[in-house]
């Protein structure tokens, strides 16, 4: 049976996840936003947990990693996540991963190197 929690306490519990990420990988994060919806684009997988949509930062040159260009996109999919998890102590544990999974790519980690890490 799918947990459902709402939307307050999802938004907290990626708030919570984010503020897991050590100070100094922290203050690198720069120029992104990170947003919570409910389901994925149309386009993607719906049991899509979380999407980067960037330039990671060892694909960026001098020029685009200045100001000036629109800031990287963090997605956290509700709706797939609690459908994931059955439990809300499984659901803390998943929103997790996918926060640091998706601010991982921002640094340039892929998917192969995060599935040895734990947070595939």
């Amino acid at each position: 049976m799918p947990v459902e929690v709402s939307g307050e306490r999802f938004d907290a519990l990626v708030d919570e996840a984010l503020d897991t990420i050590p100070d100094e990988l922290a203050t690198l994060v720069r120029n992104v936003v990170v947003l919570v919806e409910d389901q994925p684009p149309p386009e993607e997988p719906r049991d899509l947990l979380g999407l980067y949509d960037g330039v990671a930062l060892t694909e960026r040159d001098e020029v685009m990693g200045g100001l000036g260009h629109l800031p990287d996109r963090i997605f956290i999919f509700r709706e797939p996540l609690m459908a994931h998890c059955s439990t809300e102590e499984e659901l803390v544990r998943e929103v997790h991963i996918t926060v640091v999974h998706e601010v991982a790519h921002h640094f340039g980690l892929d998917d192969d190197r995060l599935h040895e890490l734990g947070y595939g």
